[in-house]
């Protein structure tokens, strides 16, 4: 099992930011979308483990959905799909090291969460609302009470939980960048995700899911639905890219940097 040195780690998630900014639209869009709906679809297979599990596991029954959810991310990373929380660690470095500019992670981010959102909802409307799978007995309950301990939070709340949630998002890509083997990539990704979910922490596109399936069912508003989601998504950002990006940019593009120079001499 191959594994990278961090300073190694900071050259490859740069580079493939740069790939991503200078991709085709609609290439970022169709990615965005199965993003979104991979993310979701890990969340729906979480929703429907610990549904059917006996209250009295209390805990227990966290763990085991915090066990699945990983798939999502899984899905994701190994398919080339397009994730924002993902690019709020790679695009951010890209710029520290001044390879793009802000424009492009301006517009990448937009255009990554707009399709993100739009995956979300595709899994959430046709899969959860048409098919029922969020809103049948048990599935109904657990779907309402996940998004019910997503927007019953104050703002500075949701924006803390999400600083947490994109540490450990951000660690897992980083650490699946590390690694050149499918084995290694999923381990890699999966204890930190597993680690995020059952803490409870909050993530922007599984919110995106949860909560508008929980609206679909006739439950909650989506002005509830905008402000948990600002206030997620501006933590996921200081996860990301504060927490994982710059410190780590700080402490290894440095040293790939004189890797490079005594290479070159």
């Amino acid at each position: 099992m191959v594994f990278h040195k961090p300073a190694t780690i900071a050259k490859v998630a740069i580079e493939s930011a740069t790939t991503k900014v200078n991709a085709n639209l609609p290439v970022t869009l169709m990615l965005g979308f199965l993003g979104g709906a991979f993310i979701s679809f890990g969340y729906l297979l979480d929703l429907r483990v610990v549904s059917g599990l006996p209250a009295r596991w209390g805990s227990l029954s966290n763990l085991l959905g915090a066990a699945v959810f990983p798939s999502g991310l899984i899905l994701v990373v190994l398919t080339g799909g397009e994730l924002i929380t993902g690019n709020m660690l790679s695009i951010a470095m890209a710029l520290y090291a001044k390879q793009i500019t802000f424009k492009h992670l301006a517009s990448n981010w937009m255009w990554v969460t707009f399709s993100n959102l739009l995956g979300a909802l595709f899994v959430a409307f046709v899969f959860g609302h048409i098919t029922g799978l969020t809103e049948q007995g048990p599935y109904l309950e657990k779907t309402i009470s996940f998004a019910s301990d997503k927007i019953h939070h104050s703002f500075f709340q949701n924006f803390l939980s999400a600083i947490g949630c994109n540490w450990l998002v951000c660690i897992a890509i980083w650490l699946a960048l590390g690694s050149e083997d499918i084995f290694g990539k999923i381990v890699a990704i999966w204890f930190p995700i597993f680690t995020f979910v059952a803490i409870g922490f909050q993530q922007v596109v599984a919110n995106m899911f949860i909560i508008s399936a929980a609206i679909f069912a006739g439950h909650f508003s989506w002005l509830e639905f905008i402000q948990n989601i600002i206030s997620v998504y501006l933590g996921n950002i200081v996860g990301g890219a504060v927490f994982v990006g710059f410190i780590y940019f700080k402490c290894f593009h440095v040293d790939h940097l004189k890797e490079k120079e005594m290479t070159q001499s």
